[in-house]
């Protein structure tokens, strides 16, 4: 127990050192913003709004969710809240407090309960969420009322996904559960058996399509689970995991795992951006690219964020360069989003930019705050949904869209 709770510690250090502590000699400083910057698109801030603290210094990428009009986001210091996404009206608002730290010691001091760490992530009127402290709460989506909770044995660094009657939830000790989505019974566990001693901090989100659960692992793997049942069915790896130290040999897939047709995409860092036939298994092409975030597809190309911040274009039929930008180099972006014929992305400095699809060229800038943006933006339609480790939550439409 202890050497995990050290390696958790540790794992934080590091990724906080490696993402935005550009003041150590050994990291690079942001490339300054270009001064005078005029944007070629209009863009317009339909509201802004906050839940909790956010993610704070706790390292994870909190994320909102979106269904039926109604946005949803959490906060690592116990609070859940549901927003009209049109307007940002707090629909409802939860705060979760226990007595004594994750329910132990001082009985007199009051402290949160629910470290929400995982998620959320909704379907229908099922709303479900994570812990830091190992718990995967179904709550009822109209008003943030408990329906069930179940208890695992380590915390929740990603949102679970809900496919049908079934919600899937990772931890951090590399194991997958499958839960009733009715009665949060655990239905089966899967166990990577091997982790890393080393990893960055969080897991990349599950991808839940065709009976399949496809997620990428902290050994740089792409692992396929049955749905109903947890057994694997296949893995691909996504990087060699070499290297003369263990900061060398870091290759976490922590990015989603794209479909697009039959093709699944996925990519980890120190490692390659790969694509592979989902029903086989069968790599399809493989090119070097390192990451530690998700990548997007439009149309033939796919979009992502190299380790130094620099933002590519690959054609999804053969990973060939389309493009490249580096006028965001170092400035630590999160995962691309495509919103309409551009490309959307947060940075450290609370800056949002927009990117054109065709050939990279910036497009516009927007700043929601002044702290670092981790989440990759949420798009839904013509708006797109960024927030940022303080839980502000901002919602931007572009012009003529």
């Amino acid at each position: 127990m202890n050497r995990r709770f050290l390696l958790i510690a540790l794992t934080s250090l590091v990724a906080l050192a490696g993402c935005h502590s550009f003041k150590k000699e050994n990291v690079q400083p942001p490339t300054p913003l270009e001064k005078g910057f005029k944007s070629s698109v209009q863009v317009t801030r339909l509201w802004r709004s906050s839940v909790g603290k956010g993610a704070g210094d706790s390292g994870l990428r909190l994320r909102p969710a979106y269904a039926d009009g109604v946005l949803y986001a959490a906060s690592t210091d116990g609070h859940l809240a549901a927003f009209d996404a049109q307007t940002g009206k707090t629909l409802w608002s939860k705060s979760s407090r226990q007595h004594g730290w994750f329910g132990w010691g001082d009985t007199k001091k009051q402290r949160y309960d629910s470290y929400y760490a995982g998620g959320p992530a909704v379907s229908g009127d099922l709303l479900v969420v994570g812990t830091l402290d190992g718990h995967v709460y179904g709550l009822n989506a109209k008003d943030g009322s408990e329906r069930w909770s179940a208890t695992i044995n380590s915390e929740v660094l990603t949102a679970p996904t809900i496919v049908g009657n079934l919600v899937v939830a990772r931890t951090g000790d590399g194991r997958l559960y499958g839960f009733d989505s009715g009665t949060g019974e655990r239905r089966w566990a899967y166990d990577q058996s091997t982790v890393p001693l080393l990893s960055l901090r969080g897991n990349g989100p599950l991808l839940g399509a065709n009976g399949v659960v496809f997620f990428g692992s902290d050994a740089g793997k792409l692992v396929a689970l049955r749905m109903d049942n947890g057994d694997k069915l296949w893995e691909q790896s996504l990087a060699s995991g070499e290297g003369r130290t263990e900061i060398d040999r870091l290759n976490d897939a922590d990015g989603a795992i794209l479909i697009d047709g039959n093709t699944l995409y996925g990519a980890a860092f120190h490692g390659n951006l790969v694509a592979v036939d989902g029903p086989s298994g069968r790599p399809l092409w493989s090119r070097p690219f390192s990451t530690f975030t998700s990548i997007d597809v439009k149309g033939n190309a796919l979009y992502g964020v190299g380790d130094d911040s620099q933002v590519w274009s690959f054609d999804k039929s053969g990973g060939a360069d389309i493009w490249k930008n580096d006028k965001l180099k170092y400035r630590w972006l999160t995962a691309p989003a495509v919103q309409a014929d551009y490309i959307v992305a947060g940075d450290m400095e609370g800056y949002v930019h927009w990117l054109q699809t065709g050939d990279g060229a910036l497009a516009a800038r927007e700043r929601l705050s002044k702290k670092a943006i981790r989440a990759q933006p949420l798009v839904v339609g013509d708006v797109v949904y960024v927030e940022d480790v303080k839980g502000r939550i901002g919602a931007y439409r572009l012009g003529g869209h």
